[in-house]
């Protein structure tokens, strides 16, 4: 463990995000929850979306594990595979009605891109702060902004000289296009946080958010480190070597 939150420091460090870098890891059993673990029914009295299991780590350093009695977002519960809908239309149906797609077709289509779990694949996950983190994780979550997703777009693309590809929908982000789609592509995932990231879970406007396999973790942290020697960092260097001028074009020295 102590490697893993060696990592966390070294993040921390290299990028001075606003809330914690997330540990995740998806679970085949309740046992491997950590002992102390925040659940939201047992200990909040109240089911919650998987993102605000992500906030409440990511801004209150705690270790949050969920099942699907802990959720309570119907989207997340179909796309990891915890409970199928009673409707094989439900999705578009919804999608539909919300306006998100303009016929029920577009709806089916809209739902087909869904990243999703194969039913009972796992039965849980786990949140908990890298820096201390209580897990040995399958993937990184991070919160940042765009600068800062910027530079591990740069540490990504690193080694093997490939661009970040990514999936954008504006809905289930952080769920699905964060989380799952890292664990079934096995590649880093920049995140547009979706609607109801930032309704219930809170995320800033100012926000995006970034993936990695843990795998990766290592070598994206040294690529990192190699650009941060030589200049390129967070946060951004700015240029300032220049007078400045006020309106006129009067410089500053003759007025005062």
């Amino acid at each position: 463990m102590k490697g893993w939150i060696e990592k966390g420091e070294r993040l921390n460090e290299l990028l001075r995000t606003q809330t914690f870098p997330l540990a995740i890891k998806l679970i085949k059993s309740e046992t491997e929850i950590p002992e102390k673990a925040t659940r939201p029914l047992r200990d909040l009295k109240v089911k919650v979306a998987l993102c605000q299991g992500i906030t409440m780590s990511r801004r209150y350093g705690w270790t949050v594990g969920m099942t699907a009695e802990d959720l309570g977002c119907s989207i997340a519960l179909a796309a990891y595979g915890w409970k199928k809908p009673n409707d094989e239309m439900a999705m578009a149906k919804f999608l539909l009605k919300m306006g998100y797609a303009a016929s029920i077709e577009a709806g089916v289509n809209i739902a087909k891109e869904v990243n999703r779990f194969e039913e009972g694949e796992y039965v849980g996950i786990v949140f908990s702060p890298l820096a201390w983190t209580k897990i040995v994780p399958d993937l990184i979550m991070m919160y940042g902004n765009p600068a800062q997703i910027m530079r591990l777009i740069h540490a990504s693309t690193h080694h093997q000289g490939n661009n970040v590809t990514c999936s954008f929908s504006g809905r289930a982000a952080s769920c699905t296009e964060g989380i799952i789609q890292t664990v079934l592509t096995g590649e880093p995932k920049a995140v547009i946080p979706g609607n109801g990231d930032r309704v219930w879970a809170m995320t800033q406007d100012d926000e995006m958010a970034f993936t990695i396999p843990a795998a990766k973790l290592g070598s994206i942290i040294e690529a990192l480190e190699v650009t941060h020697e030589r200049g390129i960092r967070y946060p951004i260097p700015i240029c300032q070597r220049f007078q400045p001028e006020v309106k006129l074009g009067i410089p500053l020295d003759e007025i005062f």
